[in-house]
């Protein structure tokens, strides 16, 4: 068996997995890179093998990073079947949807330009035609159902507590009269999140591949992080002011507004205005709404209450451009949850450009923010930043809530390789900057004794 990573080595984006056995050929998740400069020459590579010659693709989870590739792969001949578990597949849709809306209105303007400039068109890296050609390719699966993803693989699905549906993806190989267990973590959430259930790793393994996105430190307390949230809030209504939140449309608005309705209902402050400024984050709420079965015990109680929807009774949609950019007149206290999460695109950063220099505004930053985007610029303190060609000041106050993260830090990663390293698996680091993977081995080995590997994009881990 030969695992050919093509993707997310050294860094925390393009995660893609080639698994080749004697008889099959399958891609474990099949992901977009994002932020650095080489994203859009690494998202056009071809895998090593045509993709027309995959058997299948199976995914961990939707989020872009994970599976916003897989409408390229039907591009260029793809047509085995896309498993993944139910709620991924939900949200797969929508996602896949508003990629394809970017990639081609990006090659428009690119277009645009370069004919100008006496240049040629370019073509968007997918169109909306190829995800319309993707969706019937889905085959959705419960956590912990055995699925027969080819003759000689078996794949099984564990909770990975990170976004709704995410799951750690478990492969049995057998090849040459031995049978072997591949585990792909895919993202793991951290412990007690809230409206999730907690991951729930396999017990064993031959082979591990671990994330290491937070792998070089932990992330504040979820309490301590909550009490800010909640000071943040108080502030914003006493003083009027504007919070600017970009926020990724699915996993971490939901949080968001999780606890904004806790701090509702608690009186921690009066309830002021709250504008959901994201087509993508309202109908990915939705699903969410629809599939309260995978929330855990409290949140699942609180949504049969009527809890959300009536602490939530202060939240506005903007579904629409116009409704996005009456925003503009509105004043404090209030606050604007927009996508995208890293400042890179979408809605926030017309907000960015218009409230930057306003000291009355607070940027609030509750994700991770990857190397060379626009948020990390902000998170390490720049006066400027670049907006549609302009240097815009950022006079705005700016705070990272690192607590929020759907990301385990350092320690949940340890321990969710705990429970497996009884059986003594190999294991290789992926999906974190150099750092942050450098870190977690060090951190495993003082453990477990474990040597975990390190290999760079397009290496090959044989089994």
């Amino acid at each position: 068996m030969r695992i050919t990573l093509c993707g997310a080595a050294g860094e925390v984006t393009g995660s893609c997995y080639l698994v080749e056995t004697e008889s099959s050929r399958i891609s474990v998740d099949f992901g977009l890179f994002q932020g650095r400069s080489h994203a859009p020459e690494q998202n056009a590579k071809p895998l090593p093998i045509a993709e027309a010659d995959l058997d299948a693709i199976v995914l961990t989870h939707a989020h872009l990073d994970h599976a916003g590739r897989v409408p390229l792969a039907v591009q260029r001949g793809f047509r085995g079947p896309v498993h993944a578990t139910a709620a991924t597949h939900e949200l797969l849709e929508i996602l896949l949807a508003d990629s394809a809306h970017i990639q081609e209105m990006d090659a428009k303007h690119r277009s645009k330009r370069l004919v100008q400039g006496g240049g040629k068109p370019v073509r968007p890296l997918y169109t909306h035609a190829d995800v319309e050609a993707t969706l019937p390719l889905r085959v959705s699966h419960r956590f912990g159902e055995d699925v027969e993803v080819t003759d000689d693989i078996t794949a099984r699905f564990h909770r990975a507590g990170h976004i709704l549906g995410s799951a750690s993806v478990e492969l049995v190989v057998r090849e040459g009269g031995a049978t072997r267990s591949v585990v792909f973590s895919g993202d793991i959430g951290p412990k007690g999140i809230p409206l999730l259930r907690d991951a729930e790793p396999p017990e064993s393994a031959d082979l591990v591949f671990l994330e290491s996105t937070y792998g070089s430190r932990e992330h504040r307390n979820l309490d301590e992080t909550i009490e800010e949230f909640e000071e943040i809030l108080t502030r914003t209504y006493r003083e009027k002011r504007k919070v600017l939140v970009p926020s990724f449309a699915v996993g971490r608005t939901q949080q968001l507004f999780y606890h904004l309705a806790e701090a509702f209902r608690h009186h921690v402050v009066p309830r002021f205005p709250v504008f959901l400024d994201s087509p993508l984050a309202i109908r990915a709420t939705e699903i969410y709404r629809n599939n309260t079965h995978l929330f855990d015990d409290e949140a699942r109680a609180l949504f049969a209450a009527g809890q959300f929807r009536e602490q939530l009774s202060n939240l506005r949609l903007c579904p629409t451009a116009d409704d996005s950019r009456a925003l503009n007149d509105v004043e404090g206290p209030c606050m604007i949850i927009a996508g995208a999460g890293m400042c890179n695109g979408g809605r926030i950063v017309h907000h960015l450009r218009h409230n930057l220099p306003d000291p009355n505004t607070t940027v609030l930053l509750v994700g991770f923010q990857a190397a060379g985007t626009r948020g990390a610029r902000l998170a390490t303190g720049k006066d400027t930043v670049r907006i549609f060609g302009d240097d815009i000041p950022v006079a705005a106050e700016v705070v990272t809530l690192g607590g929020f993260s759907a990301h385990a830090g350092r320690s949940g990663l340890v321990n969710w390789y705990g429970a497996l390293a009884a059986s003594n698996p190999r294991l290789v680091l992926t999906h974190g900057e150099q750092d942050s993977r450098r870190a977690l081995a060090h951190r495993l080995k003082n453990r477990f004794g474990v040597e975990a590997e390190l290999p760079g994009i397009y290496d090959v881990v044989e089994l």
